[in-house]
C-alpha cells in the first residue's frame, strides 16, 4: 500500500520527491513505490460567495446584510480572469488529489503543508473536501532538506492533533470573510451610494491604517518647542582640546537663552577641574536571529525599493529552495533540539570566511531557548549551499545568514569613558560632561563591517586642571516624529503598540496579524489606496484620512480589540478558547456593525483626490514634495496636484497646460517628479513657432503677485530665462 502525501506548492513536492529519490512524474504527481507525491497551488479552494449560496443575493441590497452562512462552504478558486468561474487549473488538480486519495492502493493521506494555520486550512480544506476514507497524517517541517524531510516521514502526527490549529486557522478565515464581507458591503452602500470605488474593510486592515493615520496627525500636528544648549572647549595640562556639555541636575536642555549667556560669559572668565572620570568596559550582543518582521524590517530600511511584501517572497523562494529554514516564523531563537544541527549548519556556511577560525559553535540560552519559540525556530540558513542566487535572493539570503553567523563570533567591546568638569566661578552650580567611546574587540561586527565612530577623550585624570578655550550657546528646535516606515509600522504590528521586549511580544499573542500575514496587509493597504509610499516612508491618501475620520465602527480602529482578537486565536492553538464562543462573537459584532451602519448619517467617503481631481488606479503615486506645502504631490484625473488642496494649497500642474501645449509637449509624471526633486526638468524635442525643435531646463516657480505657479524656460548652454 501506498501513502499520499499533499505539498503546498510544486516545488515543495519536488524536494519531498527528491528527497524520497523519486524520479517518475505523472501529470500532478510524482509516483515511487512507497509514496506518491502531488500539490495544491495555495489555496486550491476558497470560500463560497455570498451569491453562491443564494443567487437572489447576487445584487448588492442593504436589506440583504447581515449575512451569516449557517454552514461554511468551499468552492475551486475563481479564475482571475473571470471571478464567476473556477480557474481551470486549480480544478484539473483538485481532480488529479481527489483520484489518488480515493485509490484502493492508497491507505492512508501525509499533509506536507505549511506548518502554521493557513498551511493546515489548505491541507484539511482539500482533504476533508474529498472525504477519501483514509487516515490522515501531518508531516510538520521547518525545513525542506533531504535530511529533514526523511526524518519528519519517521515522526508523522495524526492530523487530529493538529485539530486546535485546524480551529485558529478555520476561524480567523472565516471571521475575516464574515466582517469584509458584510461590513464592506454594507459601507459601500451607505457611503458611495453608487459613485466611487469599494470601500473596503477588514479586521486587520483598519487598525494598520489607523496606525498610520496616528503618526500623521502627531506629525500635523506638533508644534516645535526652542531649546538651548551650552557646550565648552577645554584644554588639558598636554594642551589637547575636548567639547563638554552643561548639565545642572540631570538636565541638558534649557528654555531660556539668557539664562545660558550668564553662564557663559562665567565660564570664559573661568578654569576647569576635573571631578569625575570612569572608564568602563562594556560588552556587545549580536542583535537576535530574525524572525520575519525583523528580516523584513531590516531589508527594507536598508534597501532602496524593497517592501514587506517582497522581502517575504524572497524569503519564501529561499526556504522552498532548501537554503533556509521556515520564514514565516515570529521567533527569534532556536529550539534546544537543534543543537547537533546547527552545528553542522555553521561548519557550512562559514568555510572560506575571511574571519573563519573566529566562528565557533556554542549552544548559549540566549540562542537555544524553547521558551521563546513560539511554533517555529527563528530564520536561519540550512547546510544546502546556494550555488547561485538572484540579486534579490543573494540580499535576503546574505543578512540571514550573517545574522546566523554573527550569533558564533566573539562578542565586541567597547571600552566607554565619562568625565564631569566643574568651573571654578562659584555662581556656575553645574558641571559639563564628556564622554569618549574606542573599540576594542570587533567581534561579530566584522560580519557585515559594521563601523563605529569612536570619539576619543585626550589623555587626564581626576582633578587634573583644565582652561576654557571657548564656550558657546547654541539653538535647537524639537522634531516632530518621523514617519512611520515598513520597518515601525510591522514592529507597531508584531507588538500591538505595547513596549514588549521581543520574546514577551512573541508570547503574548497580542498582534495585529501574524507574521504570515502582516506583509500582505502594508501591500493591501496600498493596493486599495487608504496609503501609499514616499521613499520608505509610509502615509495616509485622503481617502485613508476620510476612512478613519467618518467610518463608524470604531472598534475596528482599535489596536486593543484587534490584539484580543488575535490573542484570542493564539489561544486556540494552544487549546485555551473554544472557537465557538470566538465565532458567536464575530457574529454578534458583525450584526451589531451593519445595524450602527445603517442608522449612521448620509455623508459620502470621496475617492483619493488632489487639487488636479480624482485620482486614477488603485494607489495613487507619490511623486514628490508639494514646494508650497510640504504635502505630497499625486496625479489627479485633470492634472498633478498637491493632496492639500481641501486646505488651501494652490500647486497644480494641469495635463492641458496650455504653455507647454504651445509647444506640443504635456507633463508626464517622469518631468513633474525631476521638478520636485530637483527644482528643474530637462525637456527634449519642443517645438518652437516656426517648427523648430529644441531641448531645454523648465523650472516652475511661484508667481511673485499671487500664490499660482509658472513656468521658466532656461537653454543648457545659456543663462537666459524666458517667462510663461
Amino acid at each position: 500500500m501506498k501513502a499520499v502525501i499533499i505539498a503546498e506548492k510544486p516545488s515543495v513536492a519536488k524536494n519531498i520527491a527528491d528527497a524520497l529519490h523519486i524520479r517518475t512524474r505523472q501529470d500532478g504527481y510524482f509516483e515511487g513505490q512507497e509514496y506518491i507525491v502531488t500539490w495544491a497551488f495555495g489555496h486550491l479552494l476558497q470560500l463560497f460567495d455570498v451569491k453562491d449560496y443564494d443567487s437572489s443575493l447576487a445584487q448588492w441590497k442593504m436589506e440583504n446584510f447581515p449575512f451569516i452562512p449557517s454552514k461554511f462552504e468551499y468552492k475551486i478558486k475563481s479564475s482571475p480572469k473571470n471571478r464567476d468561474k473556477s480557474d481551470p487549473g486549480a480544478q484539473k488538480q483538485f481532480k488529479i488529489i481527489s483520484s489518488l486519495l480515493n485509490r484502493k492502493d492508497v491507505d492512508r493521506i501525509i499533509s506536507a503543508c505549511d506548518y502554521d494555520r493557513e498551511g493546515q486550512v489548505i491541507g484539511d480544506s482539500i482533504i476533508y473536501k474529498i472525504k477519501a476514507p483514509k487516515e490522515v497524517y501531518r508531516l510538520l517541517l521547518n525545513e525542506w532538506t533531504p535530511e529533514e524531510v526523511i526524518k519528519g516521514l519517521n515522526h508523522l502526527k495524526p492530523n487530529t492533533e493538529l485539530r486546535p490549529l485546524q480551529d485558529a486557522g478555520v476561524s480567523r478565515q472565516w471571521a475575516d470573510w464574515v466582517i469584509g464581507i458584510n461590513l464592506t458591503s454594507a459601507a459601500t452602500l451607505k457611503y458611495q451610494k453608487g459613485r466611487g470605488k469599494v470601500i473596503n474593510v477588514g479586521r486587520v486592515i483598519l487598525p494598520t491604517l489607523k496606525i498610520i493615520y496616528d503618526r500623521d496627525q502627531e506629525i500635523k500636528n506638533f508644534v516645535p518647542e526652542t531649546y538651548y544648549k551650552l557646550a565648552a572647549s577645554f584644554v588639558t595640562e598636554n594642551g589637547e582640546t575636548f567639547d563638554a556639555v552643561y548639565n545642572e541636575g540631570k538636565k541638558d536642555k534649557f528654555p531660556v537663552q539668557e539664562e545660558l549667556n550668564i553662564i557663559k560669559k562665567l565660564v570664559e572668565n573661568s578654569a576647569g577641574k576635573v571631578e569625575e572620570k570612569q572608564t568602563e568596559r562594556k560588552k556587545e550582543y549580536p542583535p537576535f536571529l530574525f524572525n520575519l518582521s525583523n528580516l523584513q524590517g531590516y531589508v527594507t530600511s536598508k534597501y532602496k525599493g524593497w517592501t514587506s511584501d517582497k522581502v517575504l517572497k524572497v524569503a519564501q523562494s529561499l526556504y522552498e529552495k532548501k537554503f533556509i529554514t521556515y520564514p514565516r516564523t515570529s521567533s527569534t531563537a532556536l529550539e534546544e533540539s537543534l543543537k547537533e544541527r546547527t552545528a553542522k549548519v555553521l561548519n557550512a556556511v562559514k568555510r572560506g570566511l575571511p574571519y573563519e577560525d573566529e566562528v565557533t559553535f556554542s549552544a548559549s540560552k540566549r540562542l537555544f531557548n524553547n521558551a521563546k519559540v513560539e511554533s517555529h525556530s527563528a530564520i536561519v540558513p540550512t547546510y544546502v549551499i546556494p550555488k547561485s542566487l538572484s540579486s534579490d535572493e543573494h540580499i535576503v539570503y546574505q543578512a540571514i545568514k550573517n545574522r546566523f553567523i554573527m550569533q558564533f563570533m566573539p562578542l565586541a567591546e567597547h571600552e566607554e569613558t565619562k568625565a564631569s568638569i566643574s568651573v571654578s566661578a562659584e555662581e556656575v552650580k553645574g558641571l559639563f560632561h564628556a564622554k569618549g567611546r574606542v573599540q576594542i574587540v570587533e567581534g561579530w561586527r566584522k560580519v557585515e563591517k559594521i563601523e563605529t565612530k569612536d570619539t576619543i577623550l585626550p589623555a587626564f585624570e581626576k582633578s587634573d586642571k583644565l582652561d576654557v578655550k571657548e564656550a558657546k550657546v547654541t539653538s535647537h528646535d524639537t522634531k516632530p516624529p518621523k514617519h512611520h516606515t515598513e520597518k515601525t509600522l510591522l514592529r507597531v504590528m508584531e507588538t500591538c503598540g505595547k513596549n514588549f521586549d521581543d520574546e514577551e511580544a512573541i508570547l503574548s499573542g497580542f498582534s495585529i496579524g501574524t507574521a504570515a500575514t502582516r506583509a500582505e496587509t502594508i501591500k493591501r493597504l496600498k493596493d486599495i489606496g487608504y496609503i501609499y509610499a514616499s521613499d520608505k516612508s509610509l502615509l495616509c491618501s485622503d481617502l485613508g484620512v476620510r476612512m478613519v475620520e467618518t467610518f463608524p465602527i470604531r472598534e475596528l480602529f482599535d489596536l486593543e480589540f484587534t490584539g484580543r482578537l488575535e490573542k484570542a486565536l493564539a489561544d486556540m492553538e494552544k487549546k485555551k478558547y473554544s472557537r465557538g464562543v470566538f465565532l458567536q462573537f464575530i457574529f454578534d459584532f458583525t450584526k451589531k456593525s451593519i445595524d450602527k451602519i445603517k442608522e449612521d448619517g448620509d455623508h459620502i467617503i470621496q475617492t483619493v483626490e488632489s487639487g488636479a481631481g480624482k485620482t486614477e488606479g488603485k494607489t495613487p503615486d507619490f511623486l514628490g514634495k508639494c514646494p508650497a506645502c510640504g504635502g505630497a504631490v499625486i496625479e489627479g484625473k485633470k492634472g498633478f496636484g498637491c493632496s492639500n488642496w481641501k486646505e488651501g494649497c494652490k500647486f497644480v500642474i494641469w495635463k492641458n497646460d496650455k504653455y507647454l501645449a504651445s509647444m506640443k509637449k504635456k507633463p508626464t509624471k517622469t518631468m513633474v517628479k525631476a521638478l520636485l526633486k530637483n527644482g528643474t526638468a530637462p525637456v527634449k524635442g519642443l517645438v518652437s513657432k516656426k517648427g523648430n525643435k529644441f531641448d531645454a531646463l523648465l523650472s516652475y516657480e511661484k508667481n511673485q503677485d499671487n500664490e499660482y505657479y509658472g513656468w521658466r524656460m532656461t537653454f543648457p548652454d545659456q543663462d537666459t530665462k524666458h517667462e510663461a
